[in-house]
This record gives structure tokens, sequence and C-alpha cells, in this order.
């Protein structure tokens, strides 16, 4: 699983390079799907695309709301997330700079099938679904991007179902502290999540309740696998946390 083996990507990362000068108003070009179309093509989705910038906390979209467009990020983040009847919550993905969210109804026409949520201030770029569909059929270099990008988000959602149908919650929360850290500086052996996400965000993340989620943090942390404080969550023993996960999603050769 490459979650397991490549903890560097928290999602998709790979498909998030750095934008262009942020000090000028972002434009259709600045957004990298779009870089390397024609200028024909270009101009058709630029005159039919919209900006909108959105707050933190503001909802993007809802669930079963029976819009079509989709979003592209170019600047700030936001956030994927189920909600149960119940109040609870489950979340499925974050998107920053350069990433796009909306497709599939876009794709398919159904309704929304989760709720988007802006994390920071963020500026995004609409453009409805025909116009966005028309733009595909005829860029193959940008349809093998979409077929990339929605082929990526599979995988990564395909990882998720394994670990939480197969993971007691502590295996859970190895694997999806690999998928948010980084390198720590002038540390080779260790990784760092900075900041630390809240206790009930890790819970929603993993599909554990928040109590249990922060019981199994305080064990950890006694026990030597992370060392915490207000500014970050610092993995220790990645290597054995690796060799953990792993050696339980693989079943032995027959």
């Amino acid at each position: 699983m490459r979650a397991i083996q490549d903890p560097v990507v928290p999602h998709l990362v790979w498909l998030r390079p750095t934008m262009a000068d942020p000090t000028r108003p972002a434009a259709l070009a600045d957004l990298p799907f779009f870089r390397g179309a024609d200028t024909t093509s270009l101009a058709k989705v630029s005159a039919a695309a919209r900006w909108r910038t959105v707050e933190p906390g503001q909802v993007v979209v809802d669930d079963d709301e029976p819009s079509t467009d989709i979003f592209f990020v170019a600047a700030g983040s936001v956030r994927v997330q189920l909600r149960a009847a119940s109040g609870r919550e489950v979340l499925l993905n974050e998107f920053g700079s350069g990433e796009f969210f909306g497709e599939l109804s876009a794709i398919d026409g159904a309704p929304r099938a989760a709720n988007v949520t802006a994390i920071a201030r963020s500026r995004l770029c609409i453009i409805p679904a025909q116009t966005f569909l028309d733009f595909i059929f005829t860029n193959p270099a940008a349809c093998h991007g979409l077929l990339r990008t929605l082929t990526a988000k599979l995988r990564l959602q395909t990882e998720r179902t394994l670990e939480r149908e197969a993971l007691p919650v502590r295996l859970r929360l190895f694997s999806e502290l690999l998928r948010l850290s980084r390198p720590r500086a002038g540390a080779p052996t260790e990784r760092v999540v900075s900041p630390p996400p809240p206790h009930h965000e890790l819970a929603a993340r993993i599909g554990a309740r928040r109590e249990v989620v922060s019981r199994e943090l305080s064990d950890m942390t006694r026990e030597g696998w992370l060392a915490r404080d207000r500014r970050a969550i610092r993995i220790l023993r990645v290597a054995e946390m690796q060799q953990v996960v792993s050696t339980e999603l693989r079943a032995p050769a027959a």
C-alpha cells in the first residue's frame, strides 16, 4: 500500500505544484490542470468561469445539493466530509492550491455526495459542468490528467476502507499520521505533523471516537512512538510504525 510505503503524501499532493505569483489576481492559466491548453480552448473556459472567495468555515457545497459545477482551488484549502444524521462525521479528503473537486457531479449530473467547507480563506474558480466536459473531450492531455486524479482518489479511498475494516484504532492512527507527516529538518529518522490536528479531526479521518483517539495518542506518547506539543506531533519510530501497519495488512504468502 503506497500510503504506508511513502507517507510523504497526505493525499493528492503530487498534483499540487506551486502556483503563480501570488501578488497578482489568479487566472485560469495559473491552475496546473489548464497549463499547456491551446489559447482557443482556454478562452472558452475562461469566458464561462466565475471566481469566488470563501472564508474559513464557510460551506462551499453541501451534500445532496443539485449543482454540477466543478471547483478549482486557486488559493487556500477546503475539506470534504460526510455527515450522518447522528452528527458523526467522516473526513474524506482535503484539497489545496492547484487541486479540484466536484468532478463526479460534473460527470454524472447526480447531486453532491459530500459536504465541502473552507479550512482557510480560499479563492475558487468555478466552471460549469458542460464547459468542463467540452474542454476535457477536446484536450487529451487534460482528459488523462482527470483520469489520473480520479484513479489516485479511488486508490486512497480503497486504502482507507481496508484500514478501517482490517486495523485496530492504533494502527489506523499510525497510518493516518504517516500520511499527514513530512520529513523533520535535522532529524532524518523522524517525521512531523504540524500543526497537530485536533483529536476530533483525527477521529473523523480514521472512523473512530474522539475519546478513543485521545487515549491512544496518550499511550503512544508514553510508549515512545510520538512526541507531542502544541505546535507539532513528532513521529519518532517511523520505520517501525510503517512495518507494523504493513505486516498487519499483508496476508502471508500461500
